[in-house]
């Protein structure tokens, strides 16, 4: 039985531009001395990034079982594919980082850690905003600019 997966992209892509202004928002309110408001926006990126990443797998299994591969092939120009595998491979690397460094920083907040808190949170700030913002870029350049 074939499910249809072309929903999966743009629910991936909200979710990751979700995530980028709720960061940007938590970021806002902790600069303004509003902490209380900060970490009601932070927690609502941590689970907008968290059900980002439990689509985009469940996405990537079910796109690997039925087609037998877990790619979608870009159909961009030359240079084009150069800007996008770049942009791919550094937000994947980065995807990769960013999950510990998003725990950590959570955790250390949450526990009123906040020296340590704000220590690893100037890291983390700029490469998950950087990660969500890129997924966004990914998604237009595969799904609507060169689909």
């Amino acid at each position: 039985m074939q499910i249809d997966l072309s929903i999966f992209p743009i629910i991936n892509a909200t979710l990751n531009g979700s995530a980028a202004v709720l960061i940007g928002t938590g970021v806002y309110f902790i600069k303004t001395k509003r902490p209380a408001i900060h970490k009601k926006f932070m927690i609502s990126a941590v689970v907008c990034s968290s059900l980002f990443l439990a689509c985009y797998l469940t996405y990537h299994g079910l796109l690997g079982a039925q087609s037998g591969s877990v790619r979608k092939h870009f159909g961009g120009p030359p240079i084009a594919r150069d800007i996008y595998y770049t942009i791919l491979i550094s937000h994947t690397i980065l995807a990769i980082v960013i999950v510990p460094l998003v725990l950590i920083t959570l955790t250390r907040g949450l526990k009123a850690q906040y020296p340590r808190h704000r220590a690893i949170a100037r890291w983390t700030y700029p490469l998950w905003m950087y990660v969500s913002v890129t997924g966004v870029v990914i998604y237009f350049m595969l799904y609507q600019l060169y689909p």
